[in-house]
């Protein structure tokens, strides 16, 4: 068999390994309709895909004149977890190709997401993924900077002593490619055409070295590419 040739596949969460964008933003959309602000859960996901909401507090305050409090965004994350448990699912053969990933590696994974760890935690456990990133889930929340910048996937790649520049990064928006490319990784995008992703072109355009629109592609994907010793 050919050496796999990345030490370590860091993932995303929201988009990569769980379809919980549409539900996410249509709790958002509908808390933001409250306060004055209405648009449609489909507008929410092009707006604030990709992005934690407690950093746009100030795009939500010009659009609605409320000053964005702790207490709105516990409530808005109440909201929106209860709306998880009873819908939330993977993305279609991401669970599949996560496990084949993770025996290659010998567990050499992490879940590296701008998310709440609570929020992919419940999510992991829910699509029943937990096991294979417990005690490997980084949250941006937890970082000096949130994604576009790398600090979430430098802290996975250090707690897993393996050298970003060794490390292969799932994404599916381009802020996220972006941390991952910052992070001296090499990105892979996954695209499927839908609301939420990203689409090809923009992820490339920020250095995805290659796009894909099947998780069922991924364990051969990684595994042909031909990465040079760094």
């Amino acid at each position: 068999m050919t050496p796999f040739p990345f030490s370590a596949v860091l993932f995303d969460c929201d988009g990569v390994l769980v379809d919980s964008e549409p539900i996410t933003n249509r709790v958002l959309a509908e808390m933001l309709g409250e306060l004055g602000w209405h648009i449609t859960t489909e507008e929410s996901m092009n707006t604030f895909t990709g992005k934690a909401v407690k950093d746009e507090a100030a795009l939500i305050e010009s659009k609605t004149g409320f000053a964005i409090t702790a207490e709105w965004l516990k409530t808005f994350r109440a909201r929106r977890n209860e709306a998880l448990e009873r819908t939330l699912k993977a993305i279609p053969n991401a669970p599949a190709a996560i496990r084949d990933i993770h025996a290659r590696l010998k567990g050499r994974i992490a879940c590296a997401s701008g998310a709440d760890r609570h929020k992919v935690e419940l999510q992991l456990a829910k699509v029943g993924l937990l096991d294979c990133f417990e005690g490997r889930i980084f949250s941006g929340h937890e970082m000096p900077r949130s994604k576009p910048h790398p600090d979430v996937y430098l802290a996975a790649a250090e707690a897993l002593g393996v050298d970003p520049r060794r490390c292969a990064i799932v994404e599916d928006t381009v802020t996220g490619a972006m941390a991952g490319v910052a992070a001296g990784a090499t990105v892979f995008g996954y695209s499927t055409g839908e609301s939420g992703h990203s689409g090809p072109g923009p992820l490339l355009s920020v250095g995805a070295v290659k796009v894909f629109s099947d998780m069922a592609e991924l364990p051969a994907l990684l595994s042909g590419y031909g990465l040079q010793a760094a």
